[in-house]
């Protein structure tokens, strides 16, 4: 008879050839079977059963057209309701705005329609999708990786399989300074993840970083390998997570992101330091910069440079450094020292005074030995972007 079902010795209704319908009565005839007033695994195990079948069938477009369910079966699909909404757990960690940076970003927006229809969310992707940096970045990725299949897969984990930079440079910076058992690497991305999107002017910086390292360095020939493998770049792009931590308040993480770069990059930059734009730190290593220096656009600094203080004085102690400026390997700056815009420092020197505008100085302690007698100099031909550390264009 249609509509009829079968069931077994104990109950159960046992299957039929009579498609949805057949189903519609299982399911009614297994909600209102009465549930044993006892607590007994069995009893767990209907109510389980029972969910699982209710999930099932609302995905299959099945479950609205069944009448109500009686009342005992409400709770089960209460929780089917709940589970459909639920958001994975590392996304409840950080702000609908900055969903874009994460490295799974396609689970996310199914999880959250609501936030991928928002008009930050769509401003920031219109913005990636014409991103030139990012775009350049990501060719490069993807014509290493088909000449070199070694790196494929990675390549793609750092780069091609990222939605954005800011995404890639969270997940790149987090495999570096993580801490297995310790400090994880998941926590580790949504910290750096979040400082980038709270502080927009930290993603810029990093890409006039890229540029300024394709641009001044004669080893570098594509940005992409600047960003997987240059300690310089990936040591001031920490920091520059630590200092958008540090200027929120949040001294103790930003001081585990300097901890950890100095540490993994050989660079131990205070994270109260402010740095400009278009920065590069050539081969890097042993670069020192405390709290309070300042650091203009456009500016070189080589391997084994010291922005530092001098004595046990607090306060405002540390150099100044203009924009353009140029400061040669092994050189020391200490102390509240203004370098004006456009000088050069040479290798080894010991700065204890203030060096004018264009001015090139040496030695141990400094002494300015000339200044360009021509009109000042337009921004590309300061000596922070042509990397000239000779002195033959001034005049003594």
């Amino acid at each position: 008879m249609r509509g009829a079902i079968r069931v077994d010795a104990r109950g159960v209704p046992t299957p039929s050839d009579d498609g949805a319908s057949s189903l519609k009565l299982r399911l009614r005839l297994l909600l209102r079977r009465p549930a044993s007033p006892f607590p007994s695994p069995g009893r767990r195990q209907t109510r389980i059963y029972r969910t699982s079948t209710l999930l099932h069938l609302h995905h299959q477009d099945i479950l609205p057209h069944l009448p109500p369910l009686p009342l005992h079966a409400a709770p089960a699909a209460h929780m089917a309701a709940c589970v459909d909404k639920w958001h994975p757990t590392h996304a409840g960690r950080l702000s609908n705005s900055i969903y874009h940076f994460l490295p799974d970003r396609a689970a996310t927006e199914r999880a959250m329609p609501a936030a991928a229809s928002s008009p930050a969310t769509a401003s920031s992707a219109r913005a990636l999708g014409h991103d030139e940096v990012w775009d350049q970045l990501r060719a490069e990725a993807q014509v290493d990786a088909d000449s070199e299949p070694i790196l494929r897969k990675f390549y793609g984990d750092l780069v091609l399989s990222r939605p954005s930079l800011e995404s890639a440079l969270a997940a790149h910076l987090s495999a570096k300074l993580c801490v297995p058992g310790a400090l994880p690497q998941d926590a580790l991305r949504d910290l750096i993840a979040g400082a980038l999107a709270a502080h927009p002017e930290a993603s810029l910086a990093a890409r006039a970083d890229l540029r300024a390292a394709r641009d001044r360095d004669p080893a570098c020939d594509r940005m992409v390998h600047c960003f997987l493998y240059y300690k310089g770049f990936l040591a001031l792009q920490a920091h520059r997570a630590a200092h958008a931590l540090w200027a929120e308040g949040r001294a103790a993480a930003a001081l585990l992101l300097q901890s950890r770069a100095s540490e993994v990059f050989g660079v131990d930059i205070h994270p109260g330091a402010r740095i400009g734009c278009g920065i590069l730190f050539d081969h890097a290593t042993g670069v020192v910069i405390g709290e309070t220096a300042v650091v203009g656009n456009d500016v070189s600094i080589l391997h084994g440079v010291t922005l530092g203080g001098t004595g046990k004085e607090s306060g405002d102690r540390h150099p100044k450094v203009g924009d353009g400026v140029l400061i040669g390997a092994g050189a020391s700056v200490l102390g509240n020292v203004h370098i004006g815009a456009g000088a050069k420092i040479g290798a080894g020197a010991v700065v204890l005074r203030d060096v004018p505008e264009g001015t090139t100085a040496v030695g141990n302690p400094a002494k300015a030995i000339g200044k360009k007698a021509a009109a000042q100099r337009r921004p590309e031909e300061q000596p922070g972007v042509t990397m000239e550390q000779g002195w033959s264009d001034y005049v003594i």
